[in-house]
């Protein structure tokens, strides 16, 4: 991270452009179908314009932030301060200038090495940061880039027809990508904007992704549920990957399935897989606070790695297997040596299925015998047994039958309370939790089954408020292990709505997921939750939310227009 002044003013590091207006009102958009950001500013005084966007590998440059500021009318002042902080303001940085022709400086220090600067208006130096001071009249353009600095030296290409050439292809490439979408029902443009921000999510060279860019934002206001999610996560990606899979990239669903090949070679000592890497496969993710820090609106403390990378997340296989069965599905067969990784991976489950872990939220309250993880194991089992069989690969079928419905019976009489009639979070608890909205779509039970009806109906009691879902409720023995609250949960709410389709409540989930989609914030994206007053918390944008809504959006306008056909 090079600029956070969103939870620290003065050690985040900031790259600022401000124009110079009198009382300006201030849009922004993406530009259709692509990942291009557009700002507008707009007064009396004049109109300014500032293009963010990162040129694609496919256009001859990456590793890029390009920032264009265009005036439409009038004659603007701007003031741009680019102030990089490297290992979170911790390392000294170095400033150099390299050509002062064209405005280029590079800049130096900590793990992420040299970033260079370059500008085509001229930049003045202020310690370890660059400023400029400079007008524009209508039609009149600056651009700014930085990014890691070329091994070669060669400096990135500043005239004004390389620049003009290389927006339009990155545009074109957006759009040429996107238009593969399978995706062709109602709410196209809020599904193409969920498939642009997960392509954003992931890391081109290998096909992880991280759960979020951010780190640090809170899940409650001055409360200290804040943690670090740029790391790419078993169970995340592997949902993800079925949501590239159900829009038709195919490609993107490969280069996952290799780099997941890699991790599940890579096991821990006790055979397990570690749950969550760096897009690199890196497994150290350690965690450590910045104490100094301000935080979010005073959000603290600000944490950098993740303590869960330690967890023991057992419902990460189901996961994983219901994505290599679908990618299987598709044709894409996988090779014999990642069979026989997953087939010790399937072992493993077999001799750990009854073991506490940390479950899908992450509690920190220590490990426990979560409905969640149960669920998983069956999922991981079940898809193992149907590939083996459709692929004729060498299994011991019998021993995970025989685990598989070992597991099923220990769910309906170790996780269901006869008196309410509902499956409950965990072992001897009374609460419901809003993972088990998964059962049903995982094909654990049926969407119509009077014990799932009746489990839908306790979570609608417990944990809806109005077409907003809470993951969970304390039931007074605090099983996260923190303190403070959080707010409702976007993933579990398009959950809810795709549970409602599949139940044959289509009114009434139609009517949910669009409300929900109301929730976006103006550019279209979701962060992790949502507080009692709609304001985003948590990590932005949040690829599991995206996922679910993508997941909501094909079950529901499939089911649609099927009554429509009827």
């Amino acid at each position: 991270s090079l600029f956070a002044s969103l939870l620290d003013s003065k050690k985040g590091g900031k790259f600022r452009i401000s124009p110079i207006l009198v009382e300006a009102k201030q849009k922004q958009l993406y530009l259709s179908d692509t990942n291009i950001l557009l700002t507008r500013f707009l007064s009396n005084d004049g109109v300014a314009e500032i293009y963010d966007y990162m040129p694609v590998p496919e256009v001859g440059h990456a590793h890029q932030l390009v920032r264009q500021v265009k005036v439409v009318r009038g004659k603007v002042k701007f003031r741009m301060d680019c102030d990089p902080k490297f290992d979170y303001g911790r390392a000294k940085c170095g400033l150099n200038l390299v050509e002062e022709k064209m405005g280029l400086w590079e800049s130096e220090g900590g793990p992420v090495g040299k970033i260079r600067i370059q500008s085509t208006v001229p930049l003045q130096a202020e310690g370890s940061s660059v400023w400029s001071e400079f007008e524009l009249v209508s039609g009149g353009q600056a651009t700014f880039v930085i990014g890691e600095a070329d091994h070669n030296g060669k400096p990135f290409p500043m005239d004004e027809n390389f620049l003009k050439k290389m927006l339009f292809d990155t545009i074109r490439f957006w759009k040429e990508w996107i238009g593969r979408s399978q995706y062709q029902g109602r709410w196209r443009e809020m599904v193409n904007r969920s498939a642009l921000t997960l392509k954003l999510l992931t890391f081109q060279p290998l096909g992880s992704m991280v759960a979020a860019p951010t780190f640090g934002l809170p899940e409650e206001i001055g409360g200290e549920r804040n943690w670090d999610y740029r790391y790419t996560w078993i169970r995340d990606a592997s949902f993800a990957i079925g949501a590239f899979m159900r829009l038709g990239y195919t490609d993107e669903a490969g280069d996952f399935m290799k780099w997941v090949q890699k991790r599940c070679g890579e096991p821990l000592p006790d055979g397990s897989l570690q749950i969550m890497f760096g897009l690199d496969g890196q497994k150290s993710l350690e965690e450590e606070i910045l104490p100094d820090w301000e935080g979010y609106r005073g959000s603290k403390p600000v944490r950098i790695g993740n303590l869960a990378h330690h967890q023991t997340q057992i419902d990460i296989y189901g996961e994983l297997m219901d994505a290599v069965y679908r990618y299987d599905e598709l044709g894409k067969s996988i090779s014999r040596d990642f069979w026989q990784d997953l087939v010790r991976l399937m072992d493993w489950v077999c001799a750990n299925w009854q073991n506490k872990g940390d479950g899908i939220w992450e509690s920190r309250g220590g490990p426990q015998e979560f409905l969640h993880n149960r669920v998983m194991c069956w999922v991981a089992l079940d898809r193992a047994i149907r590939l083996a069989r459709n692929r004729a690969h060498p299994a011991p079928l019998a021993r995970w039958e025989e685990t598989r419905d070992h597991i099923y019976v220990d769910i309906f009489s170790n996780f269901w309370d006869e008196k309410r009639g509902t499956f409950v979070q965990r072992k001897g608890s009374l609460t419901v939790d809003a993972s088990s909205l998964l059962m049903p779509l995982l094909k654990f039970i049926g969407p119509t089954d009077p014990r799932w009806l009746s489990t839908l109906a306790a979570i609608e009691q417990d944990l809806l408020d109005d077409s907003l879902v809470y993951r969970y409720r304390n039931d007074g023995n605090d099983h996260d292990g923190l303190k403070g609250s959080e707010g409702t949960f976007t993933m579990c709410s398009f959950w809810y709505v795709e549970c409602l389709s599949r139940a044959g409540r289509l009114d009434e989930a139609q009517f949910l997921f669009e409300k929900l989609m109301g929730y976006a914030n103006h550019v279209g994206l979701y962060s992790e939750e949502l507080s009692q007053k709609g304001e985003h918390l948590g990590n932005f944008p949040q690829a599991f939310t995206h996922i679910a809504l993508i997941r909501a959006a094909f079950d529901l306008n499939d089911r649609l227009n099927t009554r429509v056909a009827l």
